[in-house]
């Protein structure tokens, strides 16, 4: 058996700023230097500023929680959702910055794994980074930085996020294509007038080590910047071999703070180069039956990504209930990827690798197995320059108050992705025919695969090269109504203008264009009896383009029709506690049509009809001022309901279990120092939608320690306390792949604020 390889951290990093003020102390600054930086900010007129200020005032409890720990989130970033989550007619979660460092949260996918419903996919068809399922639908497109889509294929870090908002249901009247399962939106840190300084450095028993910086200070009286930085080199879990070494820088710039034209400038720049990980492959309709630990890749094997986002927004406020946004975003994510999958296992004799037929499952030891390996090179390079302008007002008329959103959004994709292949041999005979491009480079023992370089006679060569571009125009409107103070009805209309086409070299077909039209919709009504209750009702629609990914998805030269959901969403909000606590509960109806199914030939066919009858109950905040919670769960009711893709007619879709649960909580037993743990929870999943591989539900719990004083903290963040073995990510291609998840492990964190 080979040894544990789990790399030493080659190096801490170090990082200084100068001194400032800690950012939680209560500042003199004028009434207009106080909202936060959140892009709906500008928008509140001068009476929900006083409010907030009241709100975020009483910090001056020194042994307490202090307010910026609250996990509780009753607003969003975003303009479009509006100020107060409790007039948005869908469930909305927020993960604030204070959940994430509680729980010692660093990537994307760990702040997700917060919110019932959503389960990540692994890199498949085409597709590197985060790949999330949303209520049983991929959101694989519907990742969002600062409200503009996020497409890039990259492993999203949390260093520059002040949170992460996931709006659930199909929303394309909001964000254009995509959002069936829902939206999630990354918000980045800004800056404002009240100096902060942050260092935090932490190290695990993986052998990570990873240090962050955040400082902000003002430049004028209305002018302020901020720099979030990122470094960590080592193990990302327990997985032998595992190493990521990544570095990021987040710098902004704020003008004309609380006057009536602000000016905001952002970037984000990250590096990362990772071991890729795909996984463990299927056996007699499950994982196979392999150590944690086993790894099948090769030792160069690398996944290199450069990130590059820019944005530029301008917001103007004619008076307290008139106001226009400009926003443009710019992005550029380049990768370089050489990765090896596991892709069937078999025998291996004379006549080279023979894979198990049906018969033959479960009939073979498992020493007696051997796993053929599969190269998935690629070089692949996202752009995209998008630019949204949003007109807010609020109209009095007839006894009805408008709260109106007046859009228009245009974008420009485009995509090239140079696929190779390495042909080799097993056992000394060819695994791929002379002219194939299958790229099958070897063999190894199922149980104890070896940790070498890929073999010299299987050299890479280039295989197909696809191009693509995509123009994308949208305009669209929504009103909120308050009909006296009981009453709101919601309605909104958006029309989108989608053009894409993709170009082949080798695969078939070699160019397939598309244009599609569509016009979403969203209808909702809400009664709030008082400021603590809230009752909806509402109807929304989305679509998706069969290249709105940018890659083929069908066999013929005709592109497919575009997918086209709609839910019914029944539920309430409820502010408790002096609205400390946030509680709430949904019933809701997704249906898909036109769902795109795999052949077994690997063309498409879009005849499908899935639908996901669900339900999902949630709270975040402060019981008292000790004790903080975060959690819910969601039930999810999934099913092919019209198929003609063979063998998943009335079958489950691919990683939708039927139950899920999340819980966080802490309490501070005595003054400086807080307890807590939490749970993570999946029922069994189906890796493919024939549901002939299954993955087991599990039960992962995580705990932390902490001595908090004012200028800095020390945390212990302890996971999977039990060791549980549990499969993380879901691979659907190569017969149903899973990725297994973190082993016993702990964090050490300290965080210093000057």
């Amino acid at each position: 058996m080979r040894m544990n390889r789990t790399p030493l951290a080659a190096s801490l990093v170090a990082l200084f700023a100068a001194p400032s003020s800690w950012g939680q102390a209560a500042a003199p600054a004028p009434v207009a230097a106080q909202p936060p930086a959140g892009a709906a900010a500008p928008a509140q007129p001068a009476g929900d500023v006083e409010v907030a200020q009241s709100q975020t005032l009483p910090q001056v409890n020194i042994e307490g929680s202090a307010a910026r720990d609250n996990y509780a989130a009753p607003a969003a970033s975003l303009g479009k959702l509006g100020p107060d989550l409790r007039d948005l007619p869908q469930s909305a979660v927020v993960i604030n910055k204070a959940l994430l460092q509680s729980q010692g949260a660093t990537s994307l996918s760990d702040a997700l794994r917060n919110v019932p419903g959503i389960t990540l996919g692994g890199a498949e068809g085409g597709q590197i980074g985060n790949n999330i399922n949303l209520n049983g639908f991929t959101a694989r497109t519907d990742i969002y930085l600062d409200g503009f889509r996020d497409r890039g294929q990259y492993y999203r870090d949390t260093f520059a996020l002040d949170a992460v908002e996931v709006l659930m249901g199909p929303s394309s009247m909001l964000f254009g294509r995509g959002s069936t399962g829902g939206v999630i939106n990354q918000v980045m840190k800004k800056p404002s007038l009240k100096e902060q300084t942050e260092v935090m450095a932490s190290v695990t028993t993986n052998g990570m080590v990873r240090t962050t910086v955040d400082h902000g200070q003002a430049i004028s009286d209305t002018a302020a910047w901020r720099i979030a930085a990122m470094a960590q080199d080592g193990a990302p879990t327990t997985r032998d071999v595992m190493k990521n070494r990544d570095y990021g820088l987040a710098p902004s710039l704020k003008l004309g703070i609380g006057t009536p034209t602000e000016i905001t400038l952002s970037a984000l720049l990250q590096h990362n180069r990772d071991m890729p990980d795909y996984g463990v492959p299927p056996l007699n309709g499950h994982p196979a039956a392999v150590d944690r630990n086993t790894f099948y890749g090769y030792t160069d094997d690398r996944l290199i990504q450069d990130v590059g986002a820019v944005s530029a927004t301008i917001e103007h406020r004619y008076s307290p209930t008139l106001g226009i946004r400009n926003q443009t975003q710019y992005n550029d994510v380049r990768v370089n990827a050489r990765e090896t999958a596991p892709q069937g296992i078999g025998t291996v004799g004379t006549g080279g690798y023979t894979p198990l037929s049906p018969a033959g499952i479960g009939s073979q030891p498992l020493e007696d197995l051997s796993v053929r390996l599969q190269s998935h090179d690629r070089v692949i390079h996202d752009k995209s320059l998008f630019n949204q302008t949003e007109l807010t007002a609020k109209i009095d008329g007839g006894g009805v108050r408008h709260n109106l959103l007046l859009g228009g959004e245009i974008g420009h994709d485009t995509y090239r992705n140079q696929a190779y292949y390495r042909n080799g041999n097993c056992n000394g005979v060819p695994l791929n025919p002379s002219t194939g491009t299958s790229g099958y480079s070897s063999c190894e023992p199922l149980l104890d695969p070896d940790y070498v370089s890929s073999p010299a006679d299987a050299p890479s060569r280039p295989g197909n090269l696809a191009t693509s571009s995509a123009s994308s125009l949208g305009v669209y409107v929504n009103d909120i109504a308050e009909i006296g103070s009981r009453f709101k009805l919601v309605g909104g209309l958006r029309h989108d203008r989608f053009q894409a086409y993709v170009n082949n070299t080798i695969t078939k077909p070699l160019r397939v264009d598309q244009t599609v039209n569509f016009t979403s919709v969203r209808l909702g009504g809400i009664w709030q009896p008082d400021t603590a209750q809230s009752y909806y009702a509402s109807y929304s629609t989305s679509f998706n383009p069969s290249l709105e990914q940018l890659t083929n998805t069908t066999g013929t030269t005709a592109p497919l029709p575009p997918e086209k959901s709609r839910a019914y969403e029944l539920g309430g909000k409820w502010n408790l506690q002096g609205d400390a606590l946030i509680a709430n509960a949904a019933a809701f109806q997704i249906t898909k049509y036109n769902a795109r199914s795999q052949n077994s030939d690997g063309t498409y066919t879009a005849t499908g009809t899935v639908r996901v009858n669900g339900a999902r109950l949630g709270a975040s905040g402060a019981i008292d001022k000790r004790w903080k919670v975060f959690g819910g769960y969601t039930w999810l009711a999934a099913e092919i309901v019209d198929a003609i893709a063979a063998g998943t007619q009335g079958m489950t879709p691919q990683n939708a279990p039927r139950g899920s649960a999340t819980l966080w909580s802490t309490y501070e037993f005595m003054p400086h120092w807080e307890v807590g743990g939490g749970m993570l929870y999946q029922s069994s999943r189906y890796v493919n939608n024939t549901d002939t591989v299954q993955v087991g539900g599990y039960a992962r719990w995580d705990a932390t320690l902490a001595y908090r004083q004012r200028a800095y903290d020390i945390r212990l963040n302890l996971f999977n306390l039990t060791n549980k073995y549990y499969a993380d990510a879901l691979i659907q291609s190569d017969g149903g792949r899973s990725v297994p998840g973190t082993g016993r492990s702990a964090m050490l964190t300290f965080s210093y604020r000057i």
